[in-house]
């Protein structure tokens, strides 16, 4: 079995998304996907994009790792989409990749791509903003709020290592 990784249109990324995600949707913007193929057939997708948050961000060297999903069965099919990730991402002049996984996951795929366990990060709703001022009761958060962990790599990545029991 030859894994090959290469360029997806958002709309096929959102698609294997929508099909293969546990817990999260498609996203709206982004800067840079690429699809796993086993044979002529699409297995899994990695999108990336700018952080959300200002204090990750440190300009626009940093990317973020947003959704990685997978059909499931193949081995090492995640690893490969978020290595290729983040060997786009430095050659595009990036210095700092980031990415977050929920508690409960081992996050084994991040491990053998190379990237290190840097933070626990409290669950929180997404409530920020205006969202309780122009949807009061309607705002519908679009992930369960649970403990997550952050996952960095690259010259610019934090040197704090955690480790946790799932």
């Amino acid at each position: 079995m030859s894994i090959e990784i290469r360029f997806v249109t958002r709309e096929e990324a959102n698609k294997a998304v929508t099909a293969w995600h546990s817990h999260h949707k498609p996203v709206k913007i982004d800067i840079l996907r690429c699809g796993a193929f086993i044979d002529d057939a699409l297995v899994g997708v990695a999108i990336g994009a700018l952080p959300v948050a200002p204090a990750l961000a440190k300009g626009l060297r940093t990317i973020e790792l947003v959704r990685v999903a997978t059909r499931g069965g193949d081995r090492n099919v995640a690893s490969k989409l978020i290595g290729a990730v983040w060997a786009s991402a430095k050659a595009l002049g990036f210095t700092r990749g980031v990415s977050y996984t929920r508690i409960d996951e081992l996050g084994t795929s991040y491990k053998a791509a190379g990237w290190a366990a840097v933070a626990r990060v409290k669950g929180e709703a997404w409530v920020r903003g205006n969202h309780n001022v122009w949807l009061p009761g309607m705002h519908v958060p679009q992930t369960e709020v649970i403990d997550r962990i952050r996952w960095e790599i690259g010259p610019a990545a934090a040197t704090t290592r955690v480790e946790w029991k799932t």
